[in-house]
């Protein structure tokens, strides 16, 4: 019977898991050994204490250690590092950091969650570096505001466009500094699809934000005060962020002898167990199931860190609870705009080989004439064939957090796109519409299946055109005027069916709108009248977002 459990790292799957212990039996001495000096911080918030949106520093540290101790009775040595581990006679050897003494512990079952550190490549001239800044947790936020409040630098670069960086990069526009984000890829925030993320982009240039996309860093000069980019390219620049990921904190379990996966994380099993029975490990060090696809992935989540704890804790005591995989739902605040996804993306089902279809559509976020609406970029993926949702993703000011939320949900209760026409979701005009989004996404991507809606993507409308292919614009000519895709021809949806005869039947008729719908409109007058019709995938918003205005 298990009657000593350590724990390594006290921050999201650590104190979880020492809480649900201590919940589950009084009689356990738990040790959790913490390498730095706080446990159990809210590190999803501290970039907003660097921007001044949290103003008091306290309501960063969720539990202190005095508190959580006596709370749950715990044995917490914080400043206190695990070197080592031996399986063999199950103990550890801890050092304390302060005083430098070292000595072994047992344990009958070991718990590592030590989470993942950022990624700091060898680029030339980074050690001389006065001003760069990785963030990871209290210390590093306590440097960076220290920073920005006594020297007050008014140009940044943020190197990086994933969660931190762009959390980050507001935050310092916040604080009154010009910031420039560099990022290698072709788009900012990798859970999401390129279309999607150039809705984020044109908002980050339209806040002051410098973007430079598909270039990377080459060198710092002048103690970092200069940024030389791969194509050589100079920026001047007070500080520097490093953002541009994690890699997890694997040593103890490598040096341990545990099973490693391809990208250094440790490897688990169903129920979080090592590749040592006695040892288990969470949070974003391990290596996950990635829960649509069945394939292993890194995915480092606070949801799931702190599911796994609890999961964890519930098997040490000998319970046998699965872990079930990682769905990756994840949202983000970028300046006015909300990003969110959930499952896999395109790029993700690609690169698998996994057939799919893809819906756009441009929604409200509640009843139009209802002050204050907002619309929603929504893109829903799912198999043509089954309707199984493989995920989605939105966009916009409000009410996209929710949406999202629901397709989730939706996800791990296994409905399919069908299911979602069906969801009777919460409704009055403040809040939603009477088909809500998720309703509405439902919609479209039902009649895909049943052969009432063909389309084409955004992507593919230029060779189209080029290929001489007729396309139809059914909005109003007066909507022209703010931009219309090159090559189409305009006759309003009003006037469809007095000008059938002069549009011809050997050929595909392509029809585009707005955000979709009167393009699916006019589809179902051109198909009751015996014309091949396809529409253009969230219209005329989905196809500017990526190639602007003309």
């Amino acid at each position: 019977m298990t009657k000593k459990v350590i724990i390594v790292g006290g921050v999201a799957g650590g104190a979880t898991a020492a809480a649900r212990l201590r919940r589950i039996s009084e009689k356990i001495d738990i040790i959790l050994v913490e390498r730095g000096e706080y446990i159990s911080f809210a590190n999803c918030g501290l970039p907003y204490y660097i921007g001044e949106t949290i103003k008091d520093r306290n309501k960063l540290l969720v539990q202190t250690v005095e508190g959580m101790s006596e709370r749950f009775n715990l044995d917490i040595r914080n400043l206190s590092e695990v070197e080592s581990i031996h399986p063999e006679e199950k103990t550890v050897t801890i050092k304390n950091l302060q005083t430098g003494e070292v000595y072994k512990e047992t344990y009958d079952k070991l718990l590592l969650s030590p989470g993942a550190r950022p990624i700091v490549p060898p680029i030339p001239g980074l050690n001389d570096n006065q001003a760069l800044f990785t963030l990871r947790n209290v210390p590093d936020t306590d440097r960076i505001k220290n920073y920005v409040d006594t020297q007050k630098p008014e140009k940044a670069v943020v190197i990086g466009g994933g969660f931190i960086g762009i959390e980050m990069a507001e935050n310092l526009v916040d604080r009154g500094i010009e910031v420039t984000i560099i990022e290698m890829a072709n788009q900012i925030m990798a859970p999401i699809d390129f279309e999607m993320a150039s809705i984020l982009h044109k908002h980050l240039k339209e806040k002051g934000v410098n973007l430079i996309l598909e270039n990377g860093v080459q060198a710092f000069a002048n103690q970092g005060k200069k940024v030389v980019l791969s194509d050589g390219t100079e920026i001047q620049t007070d500080m520097t962020i490093l953002s541009i990921g994690v890699r997890p904190e694997n040593e103890l379990a490598k040096t341990a002898g545990l099973e490693l996966g391809e990208r250094g994380g440790i490897i688990v099993n169903e129920y979080l167990q090592t590749s040592n029975q006695d040892i288990y490990a969470v949070g974003d060090a391990v290596e996950v199931v990635d829960y649509i696809n069945g394939k292993k992935a890194m995915i480092p989540l606070a949801g799931p860190a702190n599911r796994q704890g609890r999961i964890a804790a519930n098997n040490i005591m000998g319970k046998n609870e699965k872990y079930e995989g990682t769905l990756g739902t994840s949202i983000a605040k970028v300046f006015d705009l909300t990003v969110a996804a959930t499952g896999n993306n395109e790029k993700t089902l690609k690169r698998l080989g996994v057939a799919y279809e893809v819906v756009h559509i441009h929604p409200s976020s509640h009843a139009g004439y209802y002050p204050g609406a907002a619309p929603i970029a929504l893109k829903l993926i799912f198999d043509k064939e089954t309707g199984k949702i493989f995920g989605a993703q939105a966009v916009g000011a409000d009410g996209v957090d929710k949406r999202m939320d629901v397709i989730a949900t939706a996800i791990k209760g296994n409905l399919t796109v069908e299911d979602l026409t069906n969801l009777e979701l919460s409704y009055a005009p403040p809040y939603s519409s009477a088909k809500d989004p998720v309703n509405m996404a439902g919609y479209v991507a039902t009649n895909i299946m049943l052969g009432d809606l063909e389309q084409i993507q955004w992507h593919e409308v230029d060779q189209v055109v080029a290929d001489g292919g007729l396309l139809i614009d059914v909005r109003e000519a007066k909507e022209r005027e703010n931009g219309y895709i090159p090559g189409s021809i305009n006759i309003s949806l009003n006037d469809l069916r007095e000008n059938l005869d002069e549009i011809p039947k050997d050929q595909t008729v392509y029809v585009s709108c707005q955000v979709g719908l009167r393009g699916y409109l006019a589809s179902r007058i051109l198909k009751n009248n015996g014309f091949d019709v396809k529409n253009v995938d969230g219209g005329w918003k989905t196809y500017s977002s990526v190639y602007g205005v003309n």
